[in-house]
């Protein structure tokens, strides 16, 4: 999967993993802040999807598109598509870029709303990462775990950098016996679920 990215798609993570380090380091946004996944979550992220099995692919937090394009590859590899939410318009701006200059927009289905307006729609969930505003992970939680097909994947970003915000959720995870649980610590640290 990794040995044959597309040359538009390495260009594009490395234009915005560029934009995203300016960001960082002068503390000012170039293009509004990303606040993007580490390269190594995005492999991650990929092979976790790869490994998925059948059903929905579900992504909460678009941004630029970032996360996005490490979850497509996965969706390229199993021919299979990604439905992404943001809320944020100056961020869907960037991400329709994202999948335009990547060919991507065919295998990536943004949509610009509130994931918890839509989720009661989707069923049937293989993979689903999260990665949106921390007060609304419980909440997610809760809509999520429910459609996870067997052995479906649910990741939460930031389980160990805003430990203390996601604790409830984290707490939860730990205690649901739907689900196997752990915190993976790469990036800034996922929560990794599997429903049993």
């Amino acid at each position: 999967m990794f040995e044959k990215i597309p040359s538009e798609i390495i260009d594009r993570m490395k234009e915005l993993e560029e934009i995203d380090q300016i960001d960082r380091i002068n503390g000012t946004p170039v293009l509004k802040r990303l606040r993007q996944i580490p390269s190594e979550t995005g492999k991650f992220l990929a092979i976790q999807a790869a490994l998925a099995p059948e059903g929905k692919f579900i992504e909460i937090g678009t941004s630029a598109g970032y996360s996005s394009l490490w979850i497509g590859l996965a969706c390229l590899e199993r021919g299979n598509s990604l439905i992404t939410f943001e809320l944020l318009e100056e961020k869907i701006e960037i991400a329709v870029q994202t999948f335009q200059k990547t060919n991507m927009e065919k295998i990536i289905n943004l949509v610009h709303g509130d994931a918890r307006k839509f989720l009661p729609e989707h069923n049937n969930i293989s993979f689903c990462f999260l990665d949106a505003e921390k007060e609304v992970y419980y909440d997610l939680y809760d809509m999520i775990v429910p459609k996870l097909v067997k052995g479906g994947i649910l990741i939460a970003d930031n389980a160990i950098s805003h430990e203390k915000a996601l604790r409830p959720t984290i707490q939860k995870a730990f205690q649901d016996i739907r689900i196997d649980a752990v915190v993976v610590p790469i990036g800034t640290g996922e929560l990794l679920c599997r429903k049993i």
